[in-house]
């Protein structure tokens, strides 16, 4: 029992301990790094953590798949400025969580998996659920670390924070055994570490301004999730006043706002032909936050003269993921970079806005809205989204996983603020309900909208239950075209009328909405449309609940 001391009124009060279990300083420690929520599948081998949660500031998100808790940390490491967190038990829940870690290992999200672990004394005798963490992660992860020794609690969480936030950011993967858990440790909590931004020099600047000073059509590249709305706001005041286009990553939109007369459009699968060809037209390329890897570059194709002139702007010295030449590398974090970037005056020139102007309309051509009027024919999407934008607010956000679905968003979605755009670079299916859910919670109050495929929606769908259990709020949209449409399309490119293997017999996903706990409405006609569309945006802000609009679409190609 602790010694009892007095208050200044007289009365006893007992002494603070000055321990406490390994688990629940693990937990203390997170909250003291900012972390405000962790997404949970529970395991009796971190029962102690789960524990040290209870009455903790930290939101526990129990989750029903440790596939959809990954996904939804790794969303979260994607909103925030700290790693999002995951906590799984071993064995099945690590394999399972594993597709979160992928992602955010080939995304550069910082997240960190904790999993729950055997007993230390238990191991490499085959115990029930036994496995290697090192030998599943270490090749897709940042880092691994096993807390063996319980003292080094605090400080193995403080090492994993600072791990998946420094240089460029990824995946840590925690094992914690569960009787190391249990251990008494002092109470003392470790700080967080700082994290370097690097920055411009004296000669950065310069090869810099020199540089742009030579181009008469430079192109600047945003990309990464290492970025706040501070720095995108002065990097799209900067590119305006000098009328300087920026494209975006593939599925980073947001950066440079959509309506800025900067933005030129994205650069990926499925970007508009204007885009494609800007990459080998212009003679300057700036990339901020990312590096100019296959899927910008289709595939090591586009932009291989290493007579172009391309800088690179990011903090991994490795330049991890490039292809194509390097004219220039700028080692710093993008704020930093555009902070110093502001510094640099440059007169405009006539071929800038000319260069700039030219690429805005022919991306204002692509983006315009089709029809809002609904056609005789079955539902269709650019009806939807047609009549979806304009009633959208400022800051709207989308979320999405993997496949044709995704298109629409691609084109259409308005997005205005940094990270509107949440999705899996890595073309993970199944990430559209789980990110929306992690958006939605950590944007109380605000529009998020996420487009899934069938076949996509199918594969943790069943984390509406986790919306409808944490009060989530998204629009959900699923586009039903009864196929793998993707893969279908490339089997219709190289073995022309032989569908095997794509195609889908779904239920109705607008019961299994309401089922859950939500708003679901059947789409089969496009003239039903826009009634969908009121009646499911009003059932969200009226009932406090997510809503889900089941689009049966014809299939492009008809299965043969």
């Amino acid at each position: 029992m602790n010694a009892a001391a007095l208050d200044p009124s007289g009365a006893q009060v007992p002494e603070r301990s000055t321990t406490t279990s390994a688990g629940h300083l693990i937990v203390d420690t997170l909250a003291a790094h900012g972390v405000t929520r962790a997404f949970v599948v529970p395991g009796e081998s971190f029962l102690d953590v789960l524990d040290g949660l209870h009455e903790s500031p930290i939101e526990t998100v129990v989750c029903r798949h440790e596939g959809g808790a990954a996904y939804m940390a790794e969303a979260d490491g994607k909103l925030n400025q700290i790693p999002g967190i995951a906590m799984v038990t071993r064995g099945p829940g690590a394999a399972n969580a594993h597709v979160g870690l992928h992602t955010a290992w080939q995304d550069s999200t910082p997240m960190v998996l904790f999993v729950g672990l055997i007993p230390f004394a238990h191991r490499d005798r085959e115990a029930f659920q036994e496995f290697d963490v090192k030998a599943w992660f270490n090749t897709g992860a940042k880092r691994v670390m096993i807390l063996d020794h319980a003292e080094r609690a605090s400080e193995i969480v403080a090492e994993a924070m600072f791990a998946a936030m420094n240089g460029r950011p990824g995946p840590v993967v925690v094992g914690l055994p569960e009787d190391v858990l249990r251990q008494a440790v002092p109470v003392t909590i470790h700080p967080p570490i700082p994290v370097a931004t690097g920055g411009m020099t004296a000669a950065d600047a310069e090869a810099l301004r020199a540089a742009l000073a030579a181009s008469s059509s430079p192109l600047f590249v945003t990309g990464g999730n290492d970025w706040t709305q501070e720095g995108a706001d002065q990097l799209t005041r900067w590119l305006e006043q000098h009328h300087i286009p920026a494209a975006a990553e593939w599925r980073t939109q947001g950066t440079v706002p959509f309506d800025s007369p900067s933005y030129v459009g994205p650069i990926g699968y499925g970007r508009p032909r204007p885009t494609y060809d800007l990459l080998e037209e212009t003679d300057l390329l700036v990339f901020v936050g990312t590096v100019p890897g296959d899927v910008i570059t289709d595939g090591f194709l586009c932009r291989q003269d290493w007579s172009k002139k391309n800088f690179l702007v990011t903090i991994d010295p490795s330049l991890r993921g490039r292809s194509g030449p390097v004219s220039y590398q700028i080692v710093a974090k993008p704020d930093v970079f555009v902070r110093d970037l502001a510094a640099i005056d440059l007169p405009v020139k006539d071929e800038w806005r000319a260069w700039s102007g030219r690429m805005r309309a022919e991306q204002e051509s692509f983006a315009g809205l089709p029809s809002a009027t609904p056609t005789a024919g079955p539902a269709r999407m650019d009806t939807l989204m047609a009549n979806l934008v304009p009633g959208l607010p400022r800051d709207a956000m989308v979320t999405f996983g993997a496949g044709e679905h995704t298109n629409w968003a691609h084109r259409y979605f308005p997005t205005r603020l940094y990270a509107s755009m949440i999705s899996a670079r890595n073309g993970s299916m199944g990430y559209s309900i789980p990110s929306a859910i992690a958006a939605s919670l950590a944007n109380p109050g605000r529009r998020v909208v996420t487009i899934a495929g069938d076949g996509e929606f199918l594969m943790n769908g069943q984390e509406l239950a986790t919306a409808a259990q944490y009060g989530a709020t998204p629009l959900v949209i699923v586009m039903d075209n009864q196929e793998y449409g993707t893969i279908r399309t490339h089997q219709e490119r190289h073995y022309p009328h032989r569908v095997s293997g794509t195609q889908l017999k779904n239920p109705d996903f607008a019961l299994m909405a309401r089922a859950f706990g939500g708003f679901g409405i059947r789409v089969e006609h496009d003239s039903a449309v826009p009634a969908a569309l009121e009646a499911a945006l009003r059932a969200i802000d009226e009932n406090g609940a997510f809503a889900l609009i089941h689009m049966v679409v014809e299939q492009r190609v008809k299965a043969y």
